[in-house]
């Protein structure tokens, strides 16, 4: 089956797709935000969704649901165009579509965040989409924002560019990814560096309770500069790697 986007399959595809094993869904939970002065607002979605097709080809027999493309962003709002969902709708939301998911035949739903924001609400839901999909359906949800930002850390390096710029957010990982999947979109002679230190308990409760922008005006942490496709596609392969190790155990 060469076509594992179920918003791309007409209704019999979908059916016939089910009937031979595609019974596995992966999907991610993104954002539409922003991402420093260099990248455009969709760089959560549009990595949630290169990132679950590779994952889910790795998988074999998996389908890939469309991408959540607003989540928990509030911590964002002070800079334009950001979308933000209040924590309650997020939780319905997740909750309908894993709902519909299983109401198709979908056995296996693979959930991870392409956004920061969803972590901690997504493993917060975790037991309540189980109790309510009951046991015939299995909820994988893949919360380990520090294993991503190993992945990158390590990533960044190995594949030849500079170490010490990933910090999380619009830095030269997410850039690098982007590059790969958007690249006229990417406006790569206004990355900078944002926010270099470690984020303490007290940046961090401020963060949550004044906005991103208390720590970094420019909305970067970590340094945009120096991204290529070359590190993009060496990171979204070690990303979907990591959550097939998550997803198959």
């Amino acid at each position: 089956m060469t076509e594992i986007q179920l918003e791309r399959l007409a209704w019999p595809q979908v059916k016939a797709a089910l009937a031979d094993g595609y019974t596995t869904v992966v999907f991610a939970c993104g954002a539409t935000e922003q991402h420093g002065p260099h990248l455009p607002l969709l760089v959560d979605a549009e990595i949630g969704t290169r990132t679950a097709l590779e994952t889910a080809r790795r998988l074999g027999k998996a389908l890939v649901a469309p991408t959540l493309r607003v989540g928990c962003s509030d911590h964002h709002m002070a800079f334009p165009g950001t979308l933000s969902l209040r924590r309650d709708t997020f939780d319905a939301v997740v909750e309908d579509y894993c709902t519909s998911l299983a109401r198709h035949g979908l056995q296996r739903l693979c959930i991870f965040p392409s956004h920061g924001g969803n972590v901690m609400p997504l493993a917060e839901l975790e037991p309540r989409l189980r109790e309510t999909l009951g046991d015939s359906v299995e909820v994988v949800v893949d919360t380990d924002l520090m294993g991503l930002m190993d992945v990158w850390k390590r990533g960044v390096p190995a594949a030849g560019g500079p170490e010490g710029r990933v910090g999380g957010h619009a830095d030269i990982a997410e850039g690098s990814i982007l590059m790969t999947i958007t690249p006229e979109l990417v406006q790569e002679e206004k990355a900078e560096e944002g926010y270099m230190g470690e984020l303490s308990r007290e940046d961090l409760d401020r963060v949550i309770r004044e906005g991103l922008h208390t720590v970094t005006p420019n909305g970067i942490l970590g340094d945009g500069r120096g991204m290529s496709s070359e590190i993009g596609e060496y990171l979204v392969a070690r990303m979907a790697e990591r959550l097939v190790e998550v997803f198959a155990a």
